[in-house]
Formats: structure tokens, C-alpha cells, sequence
């Protein structure tokens, strides 16, 4: 073989040119990324450019005793191929030249062609007769540094919690008979409240941390055990011990809120009634003042107005009852009452009826029941009253006039069980995934028949498409409640509008996020995702649940763009004919900047992976979808419908504006956290995953795009393959990305994950 026919600059090129018309990847865009590396190598000089160039011409491709060549000084230099170097073709490429030069240093455009060409050594380790290591996963990055990037605030006492749950008593197995599962999911929680992890968000003085943030990662974390241990311990702590710490007085969490942060008292949450479902404003449980006995006397007036669905309504001694709060012949609206439900030997106390839910689809180690009320006199002294209360008089007060804000005050206190939904929904997908990619890079199918083995289910560029994107969303997600819960935690005035239109549709996307994963990971899984012992199936029926409860998402969908559209009115008439004018303005030249060709038909990677295409392309979609609904809206009033009425003919309209909405908070948040990582690798990787998500996000709504004219069919086309070679690139990594959702390795039981 004749070395002297190629230049030492020439020689890490041509492992790329061998697999490149071995396996005839190159398209016409893909030739011109080749040549673009080529033209910007300096390492090249005018002769060597030449050659490379006259081996991309399709037209006269290299002969074949040509590539015969190339293949022999490959096998020739001995090298071995590992598939798990970061970018494991440049690498094999630089060893194989350096075989025979010794001069070969790291080169980045070659590391771009392999990027942008989106090779894989699945692709072409067949073609090289040389020794292959075949590690499933790169160590690149590390697991548990992405973990410490992700809860850095409360790093450490996670830690401590993680460690705590090596307990036998936590083991996760199967229990199919619910009155066992009740019974164990209630001694776990009766174990963390001895230790205080119960009582986390409460005050110093009552045995907590005043921490609601890292409340609500022990909250998810409880979801890797079992979602029943998830919602009875949300139920007992948040709920119940919620709304007395968020809706009652000193003296209220004077009497009860250490004892339940011990669950010396056991409670429940009764707003929901079968009857009203999320119209929690519609309720019908009535509680009527009788001044002369300063007592209050809850009663359900008909066939479905008893509280439905309820958590610990069978293991509770006292229940926060959510009822129309009668004054003097007076409706002030749904206020709360600690109602007790029964005595210490657990017998249900004179006009108060309990029953079962029964068997349920999962969550069988929660106590659901219904609960109805016949007359039941409780001391007014028993009205959660921080934000209404009946004074010496027999009369109602309250610092907040408006019944409406007042109502919106009150559910505003209790949006913190709504992002901890999200995040139990979340934890169910991470462990989910989890499980399937552990799964993906160990078990194997089909090969092309030239090798003994067969290729790794997460080699497959369609296993890649239809798991990693959703492993980039899960990290999108994972910061976005975490900046939510801290929103929440930190707000201290009474209005919490704004936080809680935000929530709603964090809850709404991220819960059915959950419920389509979970799905995928099953199939991904195969008839193994099937069994139990690999615990999909019960993350699938637990997360079900939690696209309905705290919220149905198609409601909550619905407040959020209310929200939107409160802010847009709210602009506008703040501004006057000036805001109205800025407002036209904005949009013509948006929609002018939107249509110029050489925008819409972009299609490069630095301008595809850029965070401000991504923020433009959400933000420009959510604020056409606001505008039009708006439109529309004033149309059919202008014509005489009521505003009820023309709510309802734009109500899929505005489901759309609710998403929008969450994808673009949802964005924006992450890169605001990126921004503040340090440079380096990790904040690379992260901004890899952002590109990912934004990008999926923006390829699923392809279709308004392109209607927008925001888009080309071109720029959509080059979307589609980004999609795909970020799944590609992300590939390597993708055991230290689920490594990197902290889970600890000993909850992590499914037989096909280890």
C-alpha cells in the first residue's frame, strides 16, 4: 500500500470518506457540510482541499480500489474503535492517523462532520475489520454532578432524605389487596412525620422548616417508592395540614397543625363533591351559623353534593370541609371547617356517613371514600378563618371585600398541592424513563447480518426519537417547578393571581407529559413493560389520576389562558389608543419579519439551536393565539352573545392560548437558569437538551407555523432532522441524563433497569 499518496492532513479524513461511500450517506446538504469543515481547516492546504473535494463528486466517486485502499490502512493501523468516546468516529479517526504520523491532534471540524452528519458507530463499526469496545454509554458527563446542578439549593438535605428511605419498610413490591396497601402506605407515613419529614413547610414553632421547596422534592421523591405513599403523605401534609397553616388563624395552628405534622391527627381535604366536580365555587355542602349557639351546622343538602374522591377519608379523625358559609340568611361564599369525623376509638361520629371508593385504576394504598354530613354542629371557633370570620356579633367580616378576590384568595393558597402534583407526575415519567433507557442499553435486537451481535435497542434512531426528546423535557420541566415552587413559597402578599395562572397550565401540560411518556416507555419496554415487578404499569395507573385531580387539565387550560387574556385587556386599557396602536404596530412588523424568506427559510444549526429562536418562535405563536382569541371574543360579544356564551365558541381556542402560555413560561424559565450556570460542559449539555425541547415543541405545532407563514417547508424540514440528531448526539449521554434525575439506585428496582 502506498502511504506516500496521502498527506499526514489528509489521514484522519479518511476513515470519514470510507464510511461515508460505504454506506452512501451523503445527501446535497450533507456534502456541503463536508466541504464547509474542509474549506475552514487550516490544517489543509490547497492540494489537500483539492483532493478531498474530488472525492465528494457523486458524479465520479472514488474507484473502488480506491476504498479498498482506505480500508486496508485502517485495519492496518490496529486501532480500536471504542463506540462510547464522546465523539467516537474523530477519535478512531485521530488514533488511526496517528498510527502512522504521530502528529494528529484533536480536530474540531471533523468532530462537526460527524455531528451534522449524524453518524453513529451502529452505523459503520461493521465496516472497520478492527476491534470494537462496545460500552452502551459514554462516562463523559456524570450523573451526579447534573443531580447536584438540578437541586442545588437543597442538595444536602435530599442526600440525608435519600439515605433515609434505605429502610426495608420502604421496599416498593407488589401488593394487589388494598386494604394491605392502605395499611402499609399508612405506616410509612406515620415513619416520616416521627422524623419530621412530614412537617417540612410548617413553621419552626410547629415542628417544621418553613421550607414548602424542599417539602415538595421529599414529595417527589416519595414517588419513586409508590404514587399511594406520594398522596397519602400530600393528602395528611399538604391538603389537610395545608389549608390549616394557609387558610386558618394563630390558634388554629396552635391546636392542631404540630399534631398533624405528627399525624396524632389525621386528616383529610373535602372540597370535591360529585356534583361539582372542579366547580369548587358551585358546591353545595352548606355551613349555616346559628349565632345563640355559636356553632355551625354542615349539612349536605342532596343526592350529589357529598364530598367525592376523598384521601384518608377512612384512616381521618377530622376533616377541612369546603362549604357555602351562610351568615344571617346570607351566602358568603366557600369558606373551610375543621369538621371532626370521628372519636378516639375511630367510630364515625353521629351524622357524618363514610363509604369506600373501592378498588380504583391505581393509587389502592389511598383510603378514597365519600364523605356526606346530616345537620353535624361544630363550634364556629372551627371556621378556618384568616380570610373570612363571624365576630362576637354573629356578623361575617373579612379584609377582603370583593367575594370573587376573596374566593381566588383563598384557592390561591393552595396552589402549592398543584405543583407538587406536577412534580409526582414528573417523578412517575423520570423513573419511567428511567427504567426504559437502563433497559435500551442493555437489551438487544436484529443486526444486519454481517455481525454475531445484534445492535442495542437504544442504537435504533426511532428508540432514540421516541425516548430522549422526552428525557430533554423531563430536565425542561424539572427546573420549571422548581422556579414555581419558589415563585409560590417566596410570594407573601395575599394576590396570587398570577402564580396560580402560571401553575394551571404547568399542571395541565406536564401532567398529560406524564401520561403520554409513561405510555411510551411501556412500549418502549416491550412485553416486559408489561409486568409489574418493572413497575411502568403502576406508574401509569397511579399518574392517571393526576391529569383530573387538584384540577381537570381541561379546566385549568382554560384559567390559564383567562389569565393570558386578563393580562391582554388589562394592557390595552392601561395604555389606551396608544397601547392599542403599539399593539397593531408590533404585530405588522412581526408578521413582516416572520414572512421575510431569508428568516422563515433559515435553516442553519447556530441559528436552530439558538435559545432566541426558540423563545421567538413560542413567544410569537402564544401571542398570536392570545390576539385572535381576543378578537374573536369581542366579535361575538360586539354581536350580542354574552360573554359566557362567547367564552364557550373560542373554548378550544383557548386551550391553545393555555399551552402556549405554559411552553413559553416554561422555556424562558430554563434558559434564565441556564444563563446562570457557570460555563463549561455541563452548561453545554444542558443547552443541548433546551435545543431539544424547544425544538420538539415547535415541530409539534408544525402545522400552525407553517400556516403563519413563521415557517418554511424547508426550515420545518431541517426542524424535523435537528430533532433527529439531537437525539442522535444526545444518545451517548443518555444513561448519565436519567442518572442525572437523582434517583437513588436502591428505589430503582425493576428487574430489566439493572
Amino acid at each position: 500500500m502506498d502511504l506516500n499518496k496521502y498527506s499526514n492532513s489528509i489521514l484522519p479524513y479518511i476513515p470519514f470518506f470510507y464510511v461515508i461511500w460505504s454506506d452512501d450517506l451523503l445527501s446535497a446538504s450533507e456534502i456541503e457540510v463536508v466541504k464547509t469543515a474542509i474549506k475552514e481547516d487550516d490544517s489543509l492546504n490547497n492540494e489537500d482541499k483539492k483532493q478531498l473535494g474530488a472525492w465528494l463528486d457523486k458524479s465520479n466517486p472514488p474507484q473502488n480500489e480506491e476504498i479498498k485502499q482506505w480500508q486496508q490502512l485502517i485495519t492496518n493501523s490496529g486501532v480500536t474503535l471504542i463506540e462510547s468516546e464522546a465523539f467516537p468516529l474523530e477519535a478512531f479517526a485521530r488514533k488511526v492517523a496517528n498510527f502512522y504520523c504521530n502528529s494528529c491532534s484533536s480536530n474540531e471540524l471533523l468532530k462537526q462532520i460527524e455531528l451534522n452528519l449524524g453518524i453513529q458507530p451502529n452505523h459503520y463499526n461493521h465496516l472497520f475489520n478492527v476491534e470494537v469496545i462496545q460500552q452502551p454509554f459514554s462516562d463523559f458527563y456524570n450523573g451526579a454532578e447534573i443531580d447536584a446542578i438540578l437541586n442545588k439549593p437543597f442538595l444536602k438535605k435530599i442526600n440525608t432524605f435519600r439515605t433515609f428511605l434505605k429502610q426495608d419498610t420502604f421496599n416498593w413490591n407488589i401488593e394487589t389487596n388494598k386494604e394491605k396497601a392502605r395499611e402499609k402506605v399508612l405506616s410509612q407515613v406515620k415513619l416520616l412525620a416521627a422524623n419530621g419529614w412530614g412537617a417540612l413547610a410548617y413553621p419552626k414553632a410547629y415542628g417544621g422548616e418553613d421550607n414548602m421547596e424542599c417539602y415538595a422534592s421529599i414529595f417527589e421523591h416519595l414517588m419513586f417508592i409508590d404514587g399511594s405513599l406520594a398522596i397519602k403523605f400530600g393528602v395528611q401534609f399538604g391538603l389537610f395540614g395545608g389549608s390549616i397553616h394557609n387558610l386558618g388563624s394563630k390558634r388554629h395552628h396552635d391546636q392542631y397543625l404540630k399534631a398533624t405534622g405528627e399525624t396524632n391527627l389525621l386528616g383529610c381535604f373535602a372540597m370535591t363533591e360529585t356534583g361539582h366536580g372542579s366547580n369548587v365555587r358551585g358546591i353545595k355542602t352548606t355551613a349555616t351559623y346559628i349565632h345563640n349557639e355559636k356553632a355551625l351546622v354542615i349539612h349536605t343538602p342532596g343526592k350529589n353534593d357529598n364530598k367525592e374522591y376523598i384521601g384518608n377519608a377512612l384512616d381521618s379523625k377530622m376533616a377541612s370541609v369546603f362549604a357555602q358559609l351562610i351568615v344571617n340568611g346570607k351566602n358568603r361564599g366557600v369558606h373551610a371547617i375543621l369538621v371532626p369525623l370521628r372519636n378516639d376509638k375511630h367510630e364515625v361520629l353521629e351524622g357524618i356517613t363514610v363509604k369506600d371508593n373501592g378498588y380504583k385504576l391505581g393509587l389502592n394504598g389511598v383510603d378514597n371514600g365519600k364523605i356526606w354530613f346530616n345537620q353535624v354542629k361544630v363550634p364556629v371557633a372551627n371556621l378556618l378563618d384568616k380570610y373570612g370570620r363571624i365576630d362576637s356579633d354573629g356578623n361575617y367580616e373579612s379584609e377582603i371585600k370583593n367575594p370573587n378576590k376573596r374566593f381566588f384568595t383563598m384557592l390561591g393558597t393552595l396552589v402549592g398541592g398543584r405543583i407538587c402534583v406536577a412534580k409526582g407526575a414528573l417523578a412517575g415519567s423520570k423513573m419511567a424513563l428511567t427504567v426504559a433507557i437502563k433497559h435500551a442499553l442493555q437489551r438487544r435486537q436484529f443486526n444486519d447480518s454481517l455481525k454475531v451481535q445484534e445492535d442495542l435497542l437504544l442504537d435504533y434512531p426511532t428508540h432514540q426519537l421516541r425516548l430522549i426528546p422526552k428525557v430533554a423535557t423531563s430536565y425542561v420541566y424539572h427546573v420549571v417547578l422548581q422556579k414555581a415552587m419558589k415563585e409560590y413559597a417566596q410570594n407573601t402578599s395575599n394576590d396570587k393571581r398570577k402564580i396560580e395562572t402560571q401553575v394551571a397550565g404547568l399542571k395541565a401540560c406536564i401532567t398529560w407529559f406524564a401520561t403520554e411518556t409513561i405510555q411510551e416507555c411501556r412500549e418502549a419496554c416491550g412485553g416486559k413493560g408489561y409486568l409489574l415487578e418493572n413497575r411502568i404499569g403502576d406508574l401509569k395507573n397511579d399518574t392517571d389520576i393526576f391529569t383530573t385531580f387538584e384540577g381537570d387539565n381541561t379546566v385549568l387550560l382554560q384559567l390559564a389562558a383567562k389569565g393570558v387574556l386578563s393580562d391582554f385587556k388589562s394592557e390595552l386599557n392601561a395604555g389606551g389608543f396608544v397601547s392599542v396602536l403599539k399593539l397593531l404596530r408590533d404585530r405588522f412588523s412581526d408578521k413582516l419579519a416572520t414572512i421575510n424568506p431569508a428568516y422563515s427559510n433559515k435553516t442553519d444549526k447556530d441559528h436552530l439551536y439558538n435559545p432566541k429562536f426558540h423563545l421567538h418562535a413560542m413567544d410569537y405563536r402564544l401571542r398570536r393565539l392570545t390576539d385572535t382569541a381576543a378578537m374573536r371574543i369581542r366579535g361575538y360579544i360586539k354581536k350580542g352573545v354574552p360573554s359566557y356564551q362567547a367564552f364557550l365558541k373560542v373554548q378550544t381556542h383557548l386551550l391553545e392560548v393555555g399551552k402556549a402560555y405554559s411552553e413559553v413560561l416554561s422555556i424562558k424559565w430554563y434558559y434564565e437558569f441556564i444563563t446562570d450556570l457557570p460555563e463549561g460542559k455541563y452548561k453545554n449539555l444542558l443547552l443541548q437538551v433546551g435545543a431539544l425541547h424547544s425544538l420538539s415543541i415547535i415541530r409539534k405545532d408544525a402545522v400552525w407555523y407553517l400556516e403563519q407563514g413563521y415557517l418554511s417547508s424547508t426550515k420545518s424540514k431541517a426542524i424535523r432532522q435537528r430533532v433527529e440528531r439531537l437525539s442522535t448526539e444526545l444518545r451517548p449521554h443518555a444513561h448519565a441524563l436519567v442518572e442525572g434525575f437523582g434517583i437513588p439506585e436502591h428505589l430503582v428496582t425493576a428487574p430489566i433497569a439493572n
